[in-house]
């Protein structure tokens, strides 16, 4: 085991830098890898100094907003000069809403004595405390008042920094469209007063918008610029971040050692400057990026973790110096999280505690939650399953105000896919499961299983609001009720995917059944992935081996309970990969699944609203195109397709010129419209921006789609159902699938329609008018007229193929 560790300066002997200095009260380190989204959430210091970190909103998320410019409730005595030396101390502190209070009250004088330099400069720096409490809105409107102002002077430099400043806070929020903008015109701004200074900062930024972009190359080449202007500017701790930014680069261009060569230039600079939050927080994301190299260098093991360890080490002296308990509660929870790794728990726990300690001194929910979580697991470890679960409803709880916010954090991070939050529920479900195997009393044990399920319904819905970037999704659960008990033909299966083996939770009339199939994660989604690109393939029967497979470990363990309670309709609730295949034409080796049973799919149990369908009052509006339009190929079957539909249910229809937003905005205004149907190309992707409908003039996007079918959400009765024909998400594009599930959630609707990939025109028109003439059967559900369409088209010689029928995916309410 590596020797105990301790504070001072570095010296190198071999591979391995030991500390000098005074002995730490905690012992030695351990460790093997942490996420590198992990390596941002500590950053909550000046953007210019941390900039691929999680996005401000991550670090604390205060709900209610505070107005602009609303200075004289918070003005202190003293010199606009002093207010704003006052801010800078507190938030070096770590105290963000003093430092705001402070810098906006130097705003206000500096308004008073008519200095719109000084008044610019303390908006800047009251949006910077404002960010880190996670108002992201608010800090831009405090930007763009601290530009308008900036214009006003001739200091292009200033005019520059604020115009890179506004820029770095789309970074934050993910948005790169106007980031880039932004930043282009800090660019050209600068060019007529050269500053280092600007430049360097503005080349950080430039390198984190191109790592956003998954540009790697061009962002390693703009950190390493910054770190030479930075040099020549003076700016050493700017320099630092830049080259921890370049190792992560390089670490994910598979270079470790030239990741571990950028991380030894940075700590060797940082070690010499003076004491301050910047610093400890350096040493911090220091230690992380270390850690991250143990598995791509596992020869030079124990120096890595070393200086892991060592640099964490430092960081937490600093902080205790400072008295800047949040920084600490990240130094110390990290050290903690060395031990874990290398199973030392006792001291692991110790350092835990005491992070958790420090986040709460300082109500820093964004590290609380990872203290608790880390804790769970200790405690998991030592089998203390019920302390373990009361430590993991903690961090599921503490997380709930914010898991929007470090959810999108966590799935956009410049450096790294990984999700953050899904473990913990996961690992939470995952220990509920075994406590229920270990409860003899069976009503206990259901209740376990049902808290299993819950936690992960809390992350389906906090995966919707991350993919919808809002809300909206607690809005339309907080008026639904969970379905636990069903009609008497209708089963819920609910499969979650851990590493070694989905968990099946099937809610039957009779009551809760669970079962586990022993597979691992890896091989499960290389099957879906065949499956998926076979099944697309209309000429072969190649997808049938991985149909079979898939259904043996997904419908064949619960077949005998399925057909005891003669079960008709299957709804289910995929988790992951899952959300990418069509359930119905999984194969038991004789049938497709769709044969047996009428099959539903919703992305989460609480977000479905299970009601029938008033057909007696429903109001139809068919939207769609036939020609060519802007290079994508015209569809001729959807003129038959919206005729069948007027021959059925009568309504309303706009056609090709017709179907323009702003007529299908006035539409849904005037007309209390009961389903929607829309033909045209569509596209769901793994970003929701990217994600978008067709019209004769343009392309529908989701956000323009809430806001056209927003006016339904609310009113009492809701769009009933929203049927997109002709559209497609990607191969393989988990996230893409949860946007096609989500979209009626996002617009408002009970139920949606659509289908996993583009499909012939003809076949598609087929399907749709018989799915519609089986709906106005009374005593049908939309599931069963679902099915009877697709076994329409199954016993069809022309479309009995799977890649004709099973793409279409009847969403969240069956009935």
């Amino acid at each position: 085991m590596p020797l105990p560790f301790e504070q001072g300066r570095v010296i190198d002997e071999g591979d391995s830098r030991q500390w000098e200095g005074r002995q730490s009260p905690n012992s030695a380190p351990l460790g093997t890898t942490l996420d590198s989204e992990n390596d941002v959430n500590v950053q909550t210091i000046r953007h210019r100094f941390c900039p691929l970190r999680w996005p401000a909103s991550a670090v604390l998320i205060c709900l209610v907003l505070i107005p602009p410019l609303l200075f004289a409730d918070t003005v202190k005595q003293g010199t606009a000069e002093s207010l704003m030396q006052q801010g800078a101390q507190a938030y070096q502190r770590g105290a963000f809403e003093e430092a705001l209070n402070n810098w906006r009250a130097a705003a206000s004088r500096y308004h008073e004595t008519g200095s719109t330099d000084g008044e610019s400069r303390a908006l800047v720096s009251a949006a910077q405390a404002t960010q880190a409490l996670g108002q992201s809105t608010q800090a831009i409107q405090y930007l763009e008042l601290a530009l308008a102002l900036a214009q006003k002077g001739s200091d292009h430099a200033w005019h520059a920094t604020v115009l890179d400043q506004i820029g770095r806070a789309y970074l934050t929020a993910r948005q790169l469209d106007p980031a880039a903008q932004y930043l282009a015109q800090a660019e050209e701004v600068a060019r007529r007063q050269p500053s280092a200074a600007v430049s360097a900062a503005i080349l950080n930024d430039l390198g984190v918008l191109h790592a956003l972009k998954r540009e790697d190359k061009e962002a390693l080449e703009a950190f390493t610029d910054c770190v030479a202007v930075s040099r020549e500017a003076g700016l050493q701790m700017l320099a630092v971040n830049s080259r921890v930014n370049a190792a992560r680069i390089s670490l994910r261009l598979g270079n470790p050692n030239a990741s571990r060569q950028w991380l030894d230039e940075a700590l060797d600079q940082l070690k010499d400057l003076p004491v301050s939050r910047d610093k400890a927080v350096g040493f911090v994301n220091i230690g992380l990026v270390y850690e991250s190299l143990l598995p791509a260098l596992p020869e030079i093991r124990k120096p890595l973790l070393l200086r892991s360890a060592g640099a964490l080490q430092e960081a937490i002296g600093i902080s205790e110096q400072l008295k800047d308990s949040r920084t600490l509660s990240y130094a110390l929870g990290y050290m903690g999280h060395l031990y874990e790794l290398e199973a030392r728990t006792e001291d692991a726990l110790l350092l835990t505690r005491r992070a958790i300690f420090a986040a709460q001194s300082v109500d820093a929910p964004e590290s609380l939650y990872r203290w608790q979580w880390q804790l769970a697991r200790l405690l998991a470890s030592m089998d203390q399953i019920d302390e373990s679960l009361a430590a993991y409803r903690q961090a599921a709880a503490t997380l709930q105000p914010i898991r929007f916010e470090v959810s999108q954090a966590a799935a956009e991070a410049s450096l790294s896919n990984q999700e953050s939050i899904k473990p913990l529920f996961f690992e939470f479900a995952d220990l509920l499961l075994q406590r229920a195997s270990r409860t003899e009393d069976q009503k206990i044990a259901e209740g376990y299983l049902l808290a299993a399920r819950d936690a992960v319904e809390a992350f389906k819905a906090a995966e919707l609001r991350d993919y919808f970037k809002d809300g909206c999704v607690d809005a339309i659960r907080s008026r639904l009720t969970t379905f636990d008990r069903l009609s008497p033909d209708t089963a819920v299966i609910y499969p979650i995917l851990f590493p070694k083996r989905i968990e099946l939770l099937v809610t039957l009339p009779s009551g809760f059944y669970r079962t586990a199939v022993p597979i691992a994660i890896e091989t499960v989604t290389q099957e879906v992935r065949d499956f998926r690109r076979r099944v697309e393939k209309r000429t072969t029967r190649e997808y049938l081996p991985h149909a079979k497979q898939l259904y043996d470990w997904l419908i064949r363990p619960i077949e005998g309970q399925l057909k005891q309670e003669h079960i008709t309709t299957l709804v289910v609730v995929p988790d992951g990969v899952l959300r990418t295949i069509p359930m119905a034409a999984l194969h038991d080796g004789e049938s497709f699944v769709i044969q047996k049973f009428a099959v539903a799919i919703t992305p989460g149990i609480t977000l479905t609203d299970p009601k029938p369908l008033n057909r007696e009052k429903v109001r139809f509006l068919a939207t769609g195109l036939t020609k060519s339009v802007q290079g994508f190929p015209a569809l001729p079957y959807v003129a038959e397709e919206v005729d069948s539909i007027h021959n059925l249910y009568g309504g309303d229809q706009l056609l090709d010129q017709d179907f323009l937003a702003p007529r299908l905005e006035q539409e849904l205004r005037e007309g209390r419209y009961g389903i929607l149907h829309i033909a045209t190309h569509g596209k769901f992707s793994t970003d929701v921006n990217d994600s978008f409908l067709l019209t004769f003039d343009g392309k529908l996007t989701m956000s323009k789609l809430d806001q056209l079918i927003g006016l339904f959400r609310f009113r009492e009765d809701p769009l009933e159902l929203l049927a997109l024909s002709a559209c497609q998400t990607g191969v393989g594009d988990d996230r893409a699938a949860l946007g096609l599930a989500g979209v009626a959630i996002k617009a408002g609707a009970r139920s949606a329609l659509a289908t996993l990939w583009f499909i012939n025109d003809e076949a598609s028109s087929a399907l749709i008018s018989e799915f519609y003439r089986q709906l106005r059967n009374p005593s049908v559900s939309k599931a069963v007229a679902m099915q009877r369409a697709q076994i329409k088209l199954l016993g069809d010689r022309v479309y009995q193929h799977p890649a004709y029928w099973s793409p279409f995916l009847l969403l969240n309410n069956w009935l």
